[in-house]
């Protein structure tokens, strides 16, 4: 990892630390300095940050809106904990776990508005167009997150469907975070929306390595509970491509699994892996990942600057492509 990346995620965490500090009443910002104090990987405010570095911007006058971002992202993980009944997040108890529904969705809530104070420090003639981004972007990762839902209440869900929800879902936020930072340094509108598809087609294959890691990872180092997207029959690109190819024993096996009621959930996941596993779906999703991994750095390559001041982008997404957490 370059200094470069330790020094601005060290600004980070103190920013992110300093947050709604001492604001009362506790049981309203407890649970926000909880969610926000766990961590994770503060790859958007990140994005952000390298993203005006990269134009020769003012990575501090940037501070705000990148923590504006990680507080999004981080309510979106409250909200989005909520809706799939997830115990576990970054290895720690989810925020409704440990203070329940009510507060889960006011704390959540709260964030938002945090979140618009923070983007709200930026000079003013900035704050048009970066509002009109954060906005639009806040409002494709609810879609998202409702076709999510809407998915799992269907039989049938296209691949092309599921690549769109992800888009939604995760992907348009690293693309806001980076665009974010471009729109700061004040660059041309063409670099803007090129290192927008950077991290568009990242974010697309991020959450396909999610998925992977999902029913793959190492419990020890994912921060989640490997299979919970099983137990959850929520319509990965695993179990898309799975219903999509499998014969008929194998579909029997799956739909036996995905209609019961009452289960072992290791029974659960172990059966349906072995489908993967049979129909090679790991590859499979290896395969689309590398594409979408190729396509961002193709994006990367159209930005206008020296092809040294872009290796650290170059490096980060090589390292988001083989994570294994």
């Amino acid at each position: 990892m370059s200094d470069k990346i330790s020094r601005y995620e060290s600004k980070i965490d103190e920013a992110v630390r300093k947050v709604l500090e001492g604001e009362q009443p506790r049981t309203l910002f407890e649970p926000v300095r909880y969610i926000l104090g766990l961590g994770g990987k503060r790859l958007r405010p990140l994005l952000v940050l390298l993203s005006v570095d990269l134009f020769d911007g003012d990575p501090a006058m940037a501070l705000s809106p990148a923590v504006a971002i990680e507080i999004f992202h981080n309510f979106s993980l409250v909200h989005d904990d909520l809706m799939d009944r997830a115990a576990i997040r970054r290895g720690h108890p989810t925020v409704h776990e440990k203070w329940g529904t009510n507060v889960a969705i006011l704390s959540g809530d709260a964030m938002v508005f945090e979140a618009y104070r923070q983007l709200a420090q930026v000079p003013s003639r900035f704050l048009p167009a970066v509002m009109e981004l954060f906005t639009t972007t806040a409002l494709e990762v609810c879609k998202g997150q409702q076709h999510d839902m809407d998915f799992e209440r269907r039989d049938q869900v296209a691949e092309e469907e599921y690549l769109e929800m992800i888009r939604l879902k995760t992907a348009v936020l690293i693309g806001c975070s980076l665009k974010m930072g471009a729109i700061l340094a004040e660059t041309s509108a063409e670099n803007a929306n090129v290192l927008y598809g950077y991290g568009e087609n990242m974010g697309l294959a991020f959450q396909l390595r999610d998925d992977l890691l999902d029913v793959y990872g190492d419990p020890r180092t994912f921060g989640k509970r490997v299979g919970g997207d099983i137990l959850c029959n929520k319509k990965t690109y695993l179990l898309i491509k799975a219903l999509e190819n499998a014969n008929p024993m194998q579909r029997q096996e799956l739909n036996r699994w995905l209609s019961a009621e009452e289960y072992q959930p290791e029974a659960k996941i172990e059966a349906i892996k072995q489908v993967y596993d049979e129909l090679n779906l790991k590859a499979v999703v290896e395969k689309l990942i590398q594409r979408y991994y190729h396509a961002s750095l193709e994006c990367l390559a159209l930005v206008q600057v020296s092809d040294d001041r872009k290796q650290l982008l170059a490096d980060l997404a090589e390292g988001l492509m083989y994570r294994e957490k």
